[in-house]
């Protein structure tokens, strides 16, 4: 985007093998790469403990929190003194509809040790009385593991419009319940490891510095939601691909009211 003064690009999801069981790359390696790929910082947002996660359950909380947490303190110490921001997040699940939590820290995360009993409500709730915002990532994901689709817009500040781990298709459903809802968006890569496959982000005219600042941003719709692709930087509502028709997903979809008890582990 040539010209255009807004050139501060933060990934908003990603997965360290520190604490996502599905994570392929350690904290630490990040910064190279992601520098190299036009990246001004990130945001770390392992899957938690009721994701796929890969710390012990039977560890005491605050180990685990330790634990969980790791990944994004090798992160945050590799990338001292190279002009690269890290910050933290987290990605929590319920019964596969998942939620990015921006502006809380690990501070705020010691104190939820009962947080894994609690409804999307009681969660929204508590993100809220730390300081937080919570997003609904990927909403219409489809996965051979998943049984459904879940919505859940009164316990969303905001909606993952562009996941680059996801199909074009589901991208383009989620951009038009995001425009329904008429909430702020966010996008992002999903990373898990190093690939030359499409990225996503976050851009921005100033560099934040921290992830609560990136929450006000957003909830104040000054971002712009990007797709970084073979070096170029391409708003998402530019993609060729986001302005494809609107097809039925494959999945039954179901509106949560939130309230709705966890389910039993």
């Amino acid at each position: 985007m040539k010209g255009d003064t807004m050139n501060y690009i933060y990934e908003t999801h990603s997965h360290t093998s520190e604490a996502s069981a599905c994570g392929m790359v350690a904290g630490k390696d990040y910064i190279t790469y992601m520098k190299q790929k036009g990246y001004s910082g990130m945001i770390i947002t392992d899957h938690f403990f009721n994701g796929n996660s890969c710390v012990p359950r039977s560890l005491p909380w605050k180990d685990r929190v330790d634990l969980y947490c790791s990944g994004f303190d090798h992160a945050f110490e590799a990338s001292r003194g190279r002009h690269f921001s890290v910050f933290f997040g987290i990605e929590f699940n319920f019964e596969g509809d998942e939620y990015l939590l921006y502006g809380v820290d690990k501070s705020w995360l010691l104190e939820q040790g009962d947080i894994l009993t609690k409804s999307r409500k009681e969660v929204y709730t508590r993100v809220h009385q730390g300081g937080g915002i919570m997003i609904q990532a990927h909403p219409y994901r489809e996965r051979g593991y998943l049984k459904d689709i879940r919505l859940t817009p009164s316990v969303s500040d905001g909606i993952e419009i562009y996941n680059a781990a996801n199909g074009d298709h589901q991208n383009v459903r989620a951009l038009a319940y995001a425009r329904d809802l008429q909430v702020p968006v966010t996008a992002g890569s999903d990373i898990h490891y190093f690939h030359d496959k499409p990225l996503g982000g976050m851009m921005f005219s100033s560099r934040l510095e921290s992830t609560a600042e990136f929450a006000e941003q957003v909830m104040a719709g000054s971002g712009v939601p990007v797709s970084l692709q073979n070096g170029n930087v391409i708003p998402v509502y530019e993609l060729d691909e986001m302005k494809e028709e609107i097809t039925e997903p494959g999945l039954e979809v179901l509106f949560m009211t939130g309230t709705e008890p966890m389910p039993a582990k």
